[in-house]
């Protein structure tokens, strides 16, 4: 099943079902307004909601519109909870490798997960909105899973059935601003602005084997400026699984339905892969030729990150977005 959010009035958008090939959108106000509410009533709504899903694949009917990605939000536009982990500790490693720091061997065993901000998410064909160039701009190409509720100390055994979508994201990253930050001891803010998420968010059984495991098992593509960057495999090299990121998320708390977690960028060891992000580009020329050579995004620039399944069918839609300079609130009108 797929679901998108349109863009309306409401700040949380209108739920539409989503056909399979992604042509199609239905609204279903007798079901469920909002994604967040389908996720609250999750148990009673998901039959519902697949006949729809079933019926839209088969046929059009009267009323349906166009999917148009320009025309939605993210499938959740705010959520209760952002948790972005780190799950490729290779990637982690090449970042520490490169400014000539030792990985701590506890990272290969303890998650890496922060709280991000959710409160104003991006639809995947919105600007990417940045002060200055000089922040050092760059895109992040991650899956993501959103749960239901979820106790505190669930168990890996348990953990599989509380998964409900999976999306694709852009975690936005401002890189010259987050060294200083980490500095200080107390996490990510300002080099962290808002995300991107795909088209759609689908439940893992529209990735038939790809899914298995807590773990999505195709490449995740990425383009700047119509320019290859990478096609890394999501599930080779991911030292935690969705899974293991839950279960460590929930150690102390509970998790709300519809929090989001994240993998964190998706990185392989076989380089020929390329990159998911441009930070790991320039980490990968520092190493080889001493100091890096590819730019960070500029005004103008173009990010393109898609997945397609074995039968070369898009999976959630692409993200596709451009780098925009933000306008100084001297100059609104």
């Amino acid at each position: 099943m797929k679901l998108a959010t349109l863009k309306s009035s409401s700040r949380d958008g209108r739920l539409v079902v989503v056909d399979r090939l992604l042509t199609r959108a239905r609204a279903v106000p007798d079901l469920a307004p909002t994604l967040q509410a389908a996720l609250d009533d999750w148990t009673s709504l998901e039959g519902a909601l697949r006949a729809v899903y079933v019926d839209i694949c088969a046929h059009g009917r009267a009323g349906d519109l166009p999917f148009q990605p320009a025309r939605v939000a993210a499938p959740l536009p705010r959520a209760y909870q952002w948790v972005d982990g780190s799950a490729y500790v290779n990637h982690v490693e090449l970042v520490r490798k490169a400014r000539g720091a030792v990985l701590p061997e506890s990272f290969w065993t303890d998650p890496l997960v922060y709280q991000g901000g959710s409160d104003d998410f991006l639809g995947a064909a919105d600007p990417i909105v940045a002060v200055r160039e000089v922040d050092g701009i760059d895109l992040e190409a991650e899956v993501a899973v959103v749960t239901d509720d979820v106790p505190m100390g669930v168990t890996i055994a348990e953990v599989a059935s509380h998964i409900k979508l999976l999306m694709l994201v852009n975690d936005v990253s401002l890189r010259n601003l987050i060294p200083q930050e980490l500095a200080k001891g107390f996490g990510f803010y300002q080099g962290k602005p808002s995300s991107a998420f795909s088209p759609v968010a689908v439940t893992p059984d529209e990735l038939g084997s790809a899914w298995r495991d807590g773990k999505v098992h195709l490449p995740i593509i990425t383009h700047v400026n119509d320019a290859w960057l990478g096609s890394p495999e999501c599930g080779i090299d991911m030292t935690f699984s969705f899974h293991q990121l839950i279960t460590h998320a929930t150690c102390t708390r509970r998790l709300g339905a519809g929090t989001i977690v994240g993998s964190g960028t998706v990185s392989n060891y076989d380089r020929s892969r390329g990159s998911a992000c441009i930070a790991e580009k320039r980490m990968l020329e520092t190493l080889a030729d001493g100091a890096p050579h590819s730019p960070f995004l500029r005004f103008g620039d173009r990010v393109r990150i898609e997945m397609f399944g074995t039968d070369g069918v898009s999976i959630f839609g692409a993200i596709e977005q451009q780098v925009e300079a933000a306008v100084a609130p001297s100059q609104r009108g």
